[in-house]
Order: structure tokens, then C-alpha cells, then sequence
């Protein structure tokens, strides 16, 4: 176990040593790394917004079975609402 954490290790420094050197001999690739770095942590960050504040995503199953139920008229669950005021909305379903 020790000797692949080691490779792993190796292999990381060996692979970010060389790319620091492909950025210092081509500096035209910086902008393409600010890029494509910032897309992942956009991308990760959704994703991540999407796990913890979806209503359809439930973690705990035990004490929260069905957590869509317990949203109120006036929650925002979309990520974004084009000309919607979330807070004048009226209850317009049943309790369940």
C-alpha cells in the first residue's frame, strides 16, 4: 500500500514539475489553464449546489423520506426564476 501511495506521489510531482515547465517555455498556455481551471470549479461548485440544496436529493432517507413535501408555496427551488416573485405565491395543493 505504501509503495503505490508512493508512485502516486512521484507521479503528481513529476506530472505538475512538467507542466510548470511546458508553461514556462510556452506562457501563451497560461490563459488556457485560467480557463479550463475555472470551468472545473464552476462545474464542481453546481454540482455541489445541486447535492445539498436540491429538494429532490435526500441524504437522510430515515428522519426525511420525502423532503419535496415539506417545501412551502413560497420557496425558491429553481436556480434561477425569469419575472417570478416566489414570496406572493399562494398555497395551491393539498398537505399530504
Amino acid at each position: 500500500l505504501l509503495s503505490v501511495l508512493e508512485f502516486y506521489i512521484i507521479s503528481s510531482i513529476t506530472m505538475l514539475s512538467t507542466v510548470s515547465r511546458q508553461l514556462r517555455s510556452h506562457p501563451a498556455l497560461i490563459p488556457l489553464f485560467i480557463f479550463i481551471g475555472g470551468g472545473c470549479t464552476m462545474s464542481l461548485t453546481y454540482l455541489g449546489r445541486l447535492a445539498l440544496r436540491n429538494p429532490d436529493v435526500c441524504w437522510d432517507k430515515k428522519n426525511n423520506p420525502e423532503p419535496w413535501n415539506k417545501l412551502g408555496p413560497n420557496d425558491q427551488y429553481k436556480f434561477y426564476a425569469v419575472n417570478m416573485d416566489y414570496s406572493k405565491l399562494k398555497k395551491d395543493r393539498p398537505d399530504f
